[in-house]
């Protein structure tokens, strides 16, 4: 989760962020290289005394200062494309779990076992324990097995929502009357915390959402206590 000293992305904690923090560091890279070229081209303009009266166009240097931008850009353009499609890739998921979101909660139905559904809502500042987070704990919490692909379906009951766990590199939009897919996969266990980031009313920073990621053995341990209620 975020904390106070987080000055970058939080750290990953599913191959897709993984590939995110990737990408980012490399347009980084590449954004201080420029910035830095750029820079130091200035400041030798400015302080050095040299003049041209004469010069009427420069064949080479506008070819230079036009191919070297387009080949940056496709350095840049050809791992965004691979990253957008493998974060719409959805193929043999193991599990399926559909996500509602409403004014303002999040409710959860696991499609694949019968009668599995629940809300939930985030824990009262007067009900907190000591171990708890502020305004980002919540009653129930979706819990996944880790090492394992899940299909998430994302859909609302009222208004638009976005369902957002930054750790797992995740910010799909619930939005009425639209199913929107997306995979997650954890490669550790855990809890991670998101929030809804869009604006949805009165009460939108009090829908948080947590995500706990289990064994495969405790997650089956933990569907078949709650199918009892």
């Amino acid at each position: 989760m975020a904390t106070w000293k987080t000055l970058l992305l939080q750290d990953s904690a599913s191959p897709l962020m993984e590939q995110l923090s990737f990408f980012h560091d490399h347009t980084l890279m590449i954004l201080v290289i420029i910035t830095v070229l750029v820079g130091q081209l200035m400041i030798t303009m400015f302080f050095n005394k040299f003049s041209n009266r004469y010069l009427l166009e420069g064949q080479t240097i506008e070819v230079i200062w036009t191919v070297l931008p387009a080949v940056t850009l496709i350095f840049i353009a050809l791992p965004s494309l691979r990253l957008i499609y493998i974060l719409d890739e959805v193929s043999n998921p193991f599990l399926t779990i559909k996500i509602i979101g409403h004014q303002w909660y999040w409710s959860y139905e696991y499609s694949d076992f019968k009668n599995i559904e629940f809300d939930s809502y985030m824990i009262p500042m007067n009900d907190l324990k000591s171990f708890s987070f502020r305004l980002l704990d919540v009653d129930n919490r979706m819990t996944i097995p880790y090492e394992i692909p899940i299909r998430v379906i994302i859909t609302s009951s009222d208004v638009i929502h976005s369902w957002t766990i930054p750790s797992l590199g995740v910010k799909i939009d619930a939005t009425p009357g639209r199913l929107n897919q997306a995979m997650i996969m954890t490669n550790r266990p855990g809890l991670f915390f998101g929030q809804c980031s869009e604006i949805c009313g009165a009460n939108h920073s009090f829908m948080p959402i947590v995500v706990e990621s289990i064994s495969t053995k405790y997650f089956i341990n933990w569907i078949s206590e709650i199918s009892k209620y």
